[in-house]
């Protein structure tokens, strides 16, 4: 089983000024640590609005960051959301190559759609989750193409539409990063099944029921994947709390609070909630609500070095590929975070190490048949034969050419030509300057004409 990180950047009230810096750059610090402790991701959630509970807005920021900052961690949207009201999907595509880029080949595209009132009302998403499901496949299945296809074709669906373009640059991963989608109950598990990406349960589900969760995830991957992306990443990443010391007690003192604001502040945002923003106290709320709370443990990964061990191995034993940690949740302590860390992959990860490899192994030998027949019953969109791809012509040429345009139009296109010293019309295609052009160079100095006299 593999290992990773959990960062939603919780910041409880009251907020002092320097408050949001500090949490971004002990952040930093906690990935740079996992790296060097070969911890296998690091996750970044994407939310607006959420004041407190996920000061994320910008993920692909913070990883960006992450990247120079690591050699080998794997770097995971988890998620980036994909209705185009969010994000476009070709700004999806473009950002998502470039980090893979820049990381040299180290980004998880983790997808979803959202559910809290803040955030689909701030974008003007809507509230169907029928029509959100909708979106999130027409993204995800467009921005794989985007990233594989030379050029784009262009599309034309229900919630955008595109001309054909070549989106650039494409990613070091070949076709695509591993696809993965936010699963919050079975059924959103089955469906990563079905379209052959990897499922990422942010339900705090217990060690022995993910063992259904696991073998129906597998048995749809094998019996009914049709890949959505141009590849398929059978996987399931389960999270726990996570908070270690060789003192329970005193794992409890570090760590209990922090996951149980976490739960509440998520509660907060998605369930029983009444939000003012800018003005809400949801630390407060959660001070008054904490007796009534349940408590968090060993059985959530809180604990000593042994009960975290046992815990892992429930999880281990049910099939699951990745445990993710939740460890930077309400105000738990930097440093606690890092002695957790070191303490964990000191006395805890090596066993889950050595069985991991030889899990692999045999993991993608009984998959590869059943991989294959899924990439077979997947419909690609056809690539463009040359003499099918447009030819689009600059607008400074097309205003001159045509004589169309608002007066203001015309003289930007003058001003474009002039700035660049070149000519309006191509003169490796035409060899001879418009109308337009000419007037330009007439009232242009010898030693500032065109670059092509």
């Amino acid at each position: 089983m593999k290992f990773g990180i959990f960062y939603e950047h919780q910041l409880p009230r009251p907020w002092h000024e320097g408050d949001e810096h500090r949490l971004f750059q002990e952040a930093l610090d906690q990935v740079e640590l996992a790296d060097r402790l070969g911890i296998d991701y690091a996750w970044e959630v994407e939310h607006h609005f959420l004041e407190e509970y996920s000061h994320s807005s910008a993920p692909e920021i913070f990883l960006a960051a992450c990247s120079q900052r690591t050699k080998n961690i794997r770097l995971g949207h988890g998620i980036c959301l994909m209705p185009p009201k969010y994000n476009h999907p070709a700004r999806v595509a473009e950002r998502i190559a470039t980090l893979d880029l820049v990381s040299n080949g180290r980004v998880e595209f983790g997808t979803g759609e959202s559910a809290s009132v803040m955030e689909l009302g701030g974008f003007n998403v809507g509230f169907d989750p029928v029509e959100k499901r909708r979106m999130w496949k027409e993204g995800v299945e467009q921005c794989a193409d985007m990233m594989v296809m030379d050029p784009y074709p262009g599309f034309k669906g229900e919630f955008f539409e595109m001309p054909c373009r070549n989106v650039v640059p494409k990613p070091v991963q070949k076709p695509h990063p591993p696809l993965w989608v936010a699963c919050s109950n079975r059924e959103t598990i089955k469906m990563a099944a079905r379209h052959g990406i990897g499922a990422l349960t942010f339900s705090f589900v217990d060690p022995r029921e993910a063992r259904q969760w696991v073998d129906d995830y597998y048995r749809i991957f094998k019996e009914e994947c049709v890949p959505i992306g141009h590849a398929v990443n059978p996987n399931v990443a389960m999270v726990t709390g996570f908070s270690l010391h060789p003192d329970e007690m005193e794992a409890r003192r570090r760590g209990e609070d922090g996951l149980r604001f976490f739960r509440y502040g998520l509660a907060h945002h998605y369930v029983f909630g009444e939000h003012r923003p800018g003005r809400t106290d949801i630390w407060a709320n959660f001070e008054k609500a904490r007796h009534a709370l349940p408590e968090a443990g060993a059985e959530h990964g809180i604990g000593t070095p042994d009960q975290l061990r046992t815990h892992l191995r429930h999880f281990e034993e049910s099939g699951v590929d990745q445990t993710v940690f939740i460890q930077q949740g309400g105000r738990n302590r930097h440093q606690h975070i890092c002695e957790a860390l070191e303490l964990f992959a000191k006395d805890v990860m090596p066993e889950f190490r050595q069985r991991e490899i030889e899990r692999e192994k045999r993991k993608q030998e009984e998959l590869a048949p059943y991989i294959e027949k899924a990439m077979r019953r997947k419909q690609s969109t056809g690539s463009m034969r040359d003499e099918e791809i447009p030819v689009f012509i600059a607008l400074g040429r097309k205003i001159a050419e045509e004589g169309t345009g608002t007066e203001r139009q015309k003289q930007n296109a003058k001003l474009w030509a002039d700035a660049a010293k070149v000519t309006l019309s191509d003169p490796g295609r035409h060899g001879a300057e418009t109308s337009m052009s000419k007037t330009s160079a007439s009232k242009t100095p010898a030693n500032k004409t065109s670059a092509t006299s």
